[in-house]
Formats: structure tokens, C-alpha cells, sequence
């Protein structure tokens, strides 16, 4: 067992959830046209909440307790901020996307296998998770909740912030904080997997708040900014 020190999603997470109108995330002025908004903050801010979340604890301030910020407030455009931070774009994007169009088990060609969401989720990216919280970081996580070769539906995938676990043999319990996650259950979010056969497709078992099943997981770059200003 080990988890990051003095971090709890109902004492460190945001206290609102990840639930916006339909506004632009950013509005740019464009030469001769005008303010032209791109992206809508009704498709979620996940990963813009959950740096932010990591930001403002590895940076040792007090947790931000303020309600649900009003679009355009300094309070929503940091969040949009480091959710555009969180793509890594391109690569980042890229891999949501080969991940997406990669079988959950491993395909075997003749001598060459070609590994599986499952194989990388379980012997790639979980020790690098692991050690992550074990360093006393939380780690951030994209989550791989579809299969499909649609680009739209990249927006179907999540991004959350592994902060504790527990390990059994080969089973693996992490704690989450969600953005989408309500207050009264914050501290209940899991996601548990077994790594003792990872060519083959295990099931991932999960309460994070999302319409699709848990297809895999990998850690996100992170990169700190600076909270203070908020």
C-alpha cells in the first residue's frame, strides 16, 4: 500500500464538478473577423481540473474551495489552460488515438506481436504510475474508455489523478480523484486490475464517472504551472 501524503480528492479536489455550459473555452480575436470562440466547455475540462488539482498541491497551497466558476473568470480560463497543457499535443492526442484503434489483448503475426491496450496499460504504464505515488506525486492518468477509429470520439476518453493503491500479488486497487466525481463520494473513486497476464485482455473494474467501460490507462506528461495567482 502506499499513497501520496496528506491528499484527498474531498479535502484537495476542486469543490464543483466537472459540469459547464455550453461557452467557448477560449475566445480569440482574429483580424478582420473578429472574437472567435473555440472549443465548449459543456464537453468537460477534465484534464485542465485535474493539473490544476496537482498544480496547487505540489505547489503547497491551501486547497481552492471556491463554487463553480462563472466562463472567462480566472477560475475557469486555468483550468481550460492546463486542459490544452494535458493534450501534449500533438503527441499526446496521437496516442489517445493509436490507443483507441489497438485491440484490448495482443494480436499475434507470425513472429511479431503486436502489444494490447491491456499489455501497456498493465507492463508499461502502471510502473510509472506507481512510482509516481510512491515518490509522494499524484500521478495524472488518461484514461482509454473507447474503441473506435472516429477522431469525434476522442472526447468519449478521461482524464483523472491516481493519488494512492493497493497491491495484492497481482491485483491492483488506485484510488482517483474524478473530476466528475460529486463531493460526497469523492473519496470512493477506484479503478482495480489484475497484471499477472497482460498479453491477455483482463477486465478493469471501475466506479469513475463515465458513460464507456475502462478500456486502459496511461500517465500523462505533467509539466507544474503556477497556481498562485488563483
Amino acid at each position: 500500500m502506499a499513497s501520496v501524503p496528506n491528499f484527498l480528492p474531498s479535502t484537495n479536489g476542486l469543490a464543483f464538478v466537472n459540469s459547464w455550459p455550453s461557452e467557448p473555452d477560449v475566445v480569440v480575436q482574429v483580424p478582420g473577423y473578429g472574437p472567435v470562440g473555440i472549443g465548449n466547455a459543456s464537453n468537460g475540462l477534465c484534464g485542465g481540473m485535474a493539473f490544476a488539482v496537482r498544480d496547487v498541491f505540489e505547489a503547497k497551497l491551501l486547497p481552492i474551495t471556491a463554487p463553480q466558476p462563472a466562463p472567462g473568470s480566472p477560475l475557469f480560463k486555468y483550468p481550460v489552460r492546463r486542459l490544452i497543457d494535458s493534450f501534449d499535443v500533438p503527441a499526446g492526442v496521437a496516442k489517445y488515438y493509436a490507443w483507441m484503434n489497438t485491440p484490448d489483448g495482443d494480436v499475434r503475426l507470425w513472429f511479431v506481436v503486436h502489444r494490447g491496450v491491456w499489455w501497456r496499460t498493465a507492463a508499461e504504464e502502471w510502473p510509472k504510475v506507481r512510482a509516481d505515488i510512491d515518490a509522494g506525486h499524484p500521478s495524472c492518468l488518461g484514461i482509454v474508455a473507447v474503441r473506435s477509429a472516429n477522431p469525434v470520439d476522442l472526447g468519449r476518453n478521461h482524464q483523472v489523478l491516481a493519488y494512492a493503491y493497493e497491491q495484492d500479488g497481482h491485483h491492483v486497487i488506485l484510488s482517483l480523484y474524478d473530476p466528475n466525481a460529486d463531493l460526497d463520494k469523492a473519496d470512493e473513486v477506484r479503478v482495480s486490475f489484475d497484471t499477472g497476464q497482460p498479453s491477455q485482455a483482463g477486465p478493469i473494474v471501475s466506479n469513475i464517472d463515465i458513460a464507456d467501460p475502462v478500456r486502459g490507462f496511461f500517465r500523462l506528461p505533467y509539466t507544474p504551472a503556477d497556481p498562485s495567482g488563483l
